[in-house]
């Protein structure tokens, strides 16, 4: 394979929100920026395809900004391995290997969604509420199918408009959080009057849908695909047809490759300061895989990186203020939108836990570390290496997944082997 090498000043790993605004306020800086990302185009999960169809007008502006920046963007890039003593990362991209030495590095690896277990949610058709929004900005025709969206947050609502738009019928927003804490978070909203007006925009689009509080998807059924979902509320269960269940039980952190390279981590996310430097003194951390707070907080977090990275200190200190609002307004969705514990009992004996290796939720029950489950059910040892049932086991059992290894994520013998 062939191999070349690169280098900048400041190296960006992720190109969505966060990593966007990095690059922009590292490149003001004076640095030379070159920035990765997995996806076939800058914009992240969040603002898929926002170059050619902007989610709003600041999606729009930091496309603009980020395009006249002068970063140097690779996309298609997939990091193998990483080497923080060397300021190294190793990169495969189609048929060739990147040596990256950067003076800094920030990562805006960003998060994935979190999938609960219930009897049939591995039914085709069954998928988080992102991925579903992903298929079909990449063209997935849903004009005239009905989609049940369900589990918790603002995302909901969305999501669900962004359906509605494709010309798809939304039935039914199922929202497990109680009605007493949307009415508290209401409230809040009232010291954020943009984010209120979005919220009543959105409910006011979908006044065709029910918007059902304390409510959750208890089971789905369908032979080769989805057909229909078991919906609970209290003491009423029903079921409603359908062609896809969007479900969303919020986020986590994507953070193998910032433990890969030695950052110190938890389960909410990697340890920063108020510069965003994680353990590492030359690595950064930014957006979702420091915690996750939305988009807001994302961007400013990846502005302080940015100008801490390329030196400029004094600049990253203004955008404090800021960064405290957004966090103390992630702070309240997370006590809103918190998973209640009722879904923890959702998962039948015969529920496949771990999709991968087929491990059901009777082998896991009585294992007291991800350790065991992983030596005597294989249980996180598939292609995801533990990314979907690792955080489920976390929700179900308290069990937290131990450590990362190279590579980073699935790569070619061929990379290995030069």
């Amino acid at each position: 394979m062939n191999r070349e090498r690169r280098s900048a000043d400041v190296l960006i790993a992720g190109a969505g929100p966060a990593g966007m605004a990095a690059a922009v306020r590292a490149r003001e800086s004076g640095a030379s920026v070159l920035v990765l990302d997995d996806n076939p185009e800058a914009g992240g999960q969040i603002w898929r395809n926002g170059q050619r169809h902007p989610a709003n007008r600041k999606a729009a502006a930091w496309f603009r900004a980020f395009s006249r920046s002068g970063a140097d963007v690779i996309t298609g890039t997939r990091i193998v391995h990483g080497d923080a003593k060397r300021s190294h990362l190793l990169v495969e991209i189609q048929d060739r290997i990147l040596d990256v030495e950067y003076r800094k590095l920030i990562l805006a690896t960003g998060a994935r969604e979190l999938f609960l277990p219930f009897p049939g949610w591995t039914i085709p058709n069954v998928m988080g509420t992102g991925g579903l929004q992903a298929l079909v900005k990449s063209g997935l025709p849903v004009a005239g199918k009905r989609i049940i969206v369900a589990g918790t947050g603002p995302l909901l609502l969305a999501a669900a408009d962004y359906f509605r738009h494709q010309g798809a019928v939304v039935p039914v927003v199922a929202e497990q959080t109680s009605l007493a804490r949307l009415a508290r978070f209401a409230l809040r909203l009232q010291h954020h009057p943009e984010k209120l007006f979005q919220a009543a925009a959105l409910r006011f689009h979908l006044r065709g849908s029910r918007y059902l509080a304390s409510c959750r998807v208890e089971a789905a059924y369908g032979d080769a695909r989805l057909q229909r979902v078991q919906l609970r509320r209290g003491q009423q269960t029903w079921r409603e047809n359908c062609d896809y269940l969007a479900i969303a039980y919020g986020f986590r952190p994507n953070i193998e490759l910032p433990a890969l390279l030695g950052c110190q981590v938890h389960s909410s996310g990697v340890r920063v300061n108020r510069f965003q430097q994680t353990s590492q003194e030359d690595i950064y951390c930014a957006g979702e895989c420091t915690g996750v707070g939305g988009v807001e907080l994302s961007i400013v977090e990846g502005e302080i990186a940015g100008y801490a990275a390329a030196g400029r200190s004094d600049l990253a200190s203004r955008f404090f203020s800021a960064q405290r609002k957004a966090r103390r307004f992630a702070a309240a969705l997370d006590s809103t939108f918190a998973l209640d514990r009722g879904l923890k009992d959702l998962a039948l004996p015969e529920t496949i836990i771990c999709r991968c290796e087929d491990v059901t939720w009777n082998r896991l029950q009585d294992m007291s570390s991800w350790r065991s489950a992983k030596l005597y059910t294989r249980c996180g040892m598939g292609p995801c290496q533990g990314r979907v049932c690792g955080p489920i086991l976390e929700f179900l059992l308290g069990l937290h997944p131990e450590g990362v290894r190279p590579p980073a994520f699935p790569c070619r013998l061929d990379t290995l082997s030069d």
